[in-house]
């Protein structure tokens, strides 16, 4: 064995405590340094179709802290199971699916506004829909999870489809369109793991819905006019029984408040 000059072995000595600290500091960094804003709903369980939400925005420390009042939202039919967004989620619970009346949970991107009027009062992109805009839910088509126009892609790439943007004007007046903004779940398009999921108005109180998160007008149009692009935005979605590790791993607020 060769033996390292003193001045080596000195050297490597000071290195060992800065080596053995790094998985620490690697494990205490922020998932989300860049975010300093949240909506964060929380269900009871997995099961269910009902939440709270919560606004959440750093202080000038860096600590989350609240943002006003939390208010109802509904969810998903059958419930909510993890989804595919920007951070990793656990292995165990259900995993969302299309078609499964499940709104996706987990930490996810938000994306543009929408809705029926020209314009609203919210600094998100925002795009007007017409009647011949979809979202395209097929699986096996190349614009999965994708808002399209059949003006521009054809009538056949849209076919099968069950979710025209301007719900009033093929549905009878529907306004849970009216206002919204796309929850940028699956944004790879991974056939089968789920489309189309926006947080948008509810036709009645509590509604639940096919897999988004619905509100009130009143409470949608605050949240519009509260977000902020450059802020980096994120939505997240938890059933109670993991709001706990979700605020180790991904160093989220306590959300108990908006149980």
């Amino acid at each position: 064995m060769r033996l390292l000059p003193g001045r080596l072995l000195r050297t490597f000595a000071c290195l060992v405590p800065l080596l053995a600290a790094t998985p620490a500091i690697a494990a205490t960094a922020d998932p989300l340094a860049g975010t300093s804003q949240l909506v964060v709903v929380v269900t009871p369980d997995w099961q269910a179709s009902q939440g709270r939400l919560q606004a959440y925005q750093r202080d000038a420390r860096g600590r989350w802290q609240p943002h006003g009042d939390a208010w109802a939202v509904a969810v998903g039919r059958n419930g909510s199971a993890w989804g595919e967004g920007v951070l990793p989620t656990p292995q165990a619970g259900p995993r969302k699916q299309e078609g499964d009346g499940r709104s996706p949970a987990g930490v996810f991107a938000i994306g543009p506004a929408f809705g029926y009027a020209a314009r609203i009062d919210s600094a998100l992109p925002y795009r007007q829909m017409q009647v011949d805009d979809w979202c395209m839910d097929v699986p096996a088509s190349p614009l999965y999870n994708r808002i399209v126009s059949a003006g521009e892609v054809g009538a056949e790439a849209v076919k099968g489809s069950s979710e025209p943007m301007r719900l009033d004007l093929h549905h009878d007046g529907d306004p849970r369109y009216r206002e919204g903004f796309v929850i940028e779940h699956n944004a790879a398009a991974v056939p089968g793991r789920g489309s189309c999921i926006f947080a948008h108005l509810w036709r009645q109180p509590g509604e639940a819905t096919a897999g988004c998160t619905a509100m009130a007008p009143a409470d949608m149009q605050r949240l519009l006019a509260w977000l902020q692009p450059a802020r980096q935005p994120r939505l997240v979605l938890l059933p109670a029984s993991e709001v706990a590790w979700a605020h180790q791993h991904w160093q989220l607020p306590d959300a108990g408040a908006a149980r």
